[in-house]
């Protein structure tokens, strides 16, 4: 008989769900820290920057589930913010960050 191996931690849609939740909520904590569109910016591209660490250290040592919710939902939260900062640079003819 053939050795079978198995994933030590195999990724689960309650995983995936707990990492996007969390995500989702660090995010929104940071963003709501800024006043003003490049404020919400900034928190949100540091609190994305601080999640996706985290992600990577799960990928690596603990549970690939939640490192790939918290992923997804950092990369929507980036996009949501980028949008925002494009919305108000088209309606300002100057840009927000600076």
């Amino acid at each position: 008989m053939r050795p079978s191996y198995r994933e030590p931690y195999p990724v689960t849609g309650a995983g995936v769900a707990a990492g996007a939740v969390t995500a989702f909520v660090w995010l929104l904590l940071f963003g709501l820290l800024g006043r003003d569109v490049p404020g919400y910016a900034w928190w949100t591209l540091l609190a994305g920057g601080l999640a996706w660490l985290a992600s990577v250290v799960l990928v690596r040592l603990g549970d690939r589930g939640v490192a790939t919710g918290v992923a997804i939902v950092t990369a929507g939260g980036w996009s949501i913010a980028a949008a925002v900062v494009a919305v108000r640079w088209a309606q300002s003819g100057d840009w927000p960050l600076w």
